[in-house]
């Protein structure tokens, strides 16, 4: 019986749960390895943290989740673009550095997205907030 290469063992999912088991293992090596999608994952924890407490209607937590997911979403893009361009080539070229440029920069744009998001669900809770705290 003929053993399979270690390479066809990582590329081909012999059946659905090893795809699903393989796909948590990229979410897995993202939080792992990625300072920035820890930090992204705190910053969702304490948006849903204030959507708790400010008592988000259900339109607003699908806006919310949506946005979240997003951002982490294109920095799992990201993290896989950069870990292909660096798999092809380990030296500057013009090209490598557009798709890693282009790909850091879907994550810059649905980070502003999310901020965007925040200031329309959260601003005027917070203002209200400070303003009895005040009083």
């Amino acid at each position: 019986m003929k053993k399979k290469e270690d390479h066809e063992l990582l590329i081909y999912n012999k059946n659905f749960l090893d795809a699903w088991r393989n796909a948590f293992n990229g979410i897995k090596h993202g939080i792992t390895s990625q300072i920035n999608i820890r930090i992204q994952i705190v910053v969702g924890i304490l948006m849903i943290l204030l959507g708790v407490y400010f008592g988000l209607s259900k339109i607003e937590w699908i806006c919310l989740m949506f946005s979240i997911f997003l951002v982490l979403l294109a920095e799992m893009v990201n993290t896989a673009i950069e870990a292909t361009v660096d798999l092809c080539t380990s030296e500057y070229h013009p090209k490598a550095k557009i798709a890693k440029d282009v790909a850091a920069g879907s994550v810059v744009i649905s980070v502003l997205n999310a901020v965007v998001l925040g200031i329309f669900l959260f601003g005027d809770k917070v203002v209200l907030f400070i303003i009895n705290l005040i009083r």
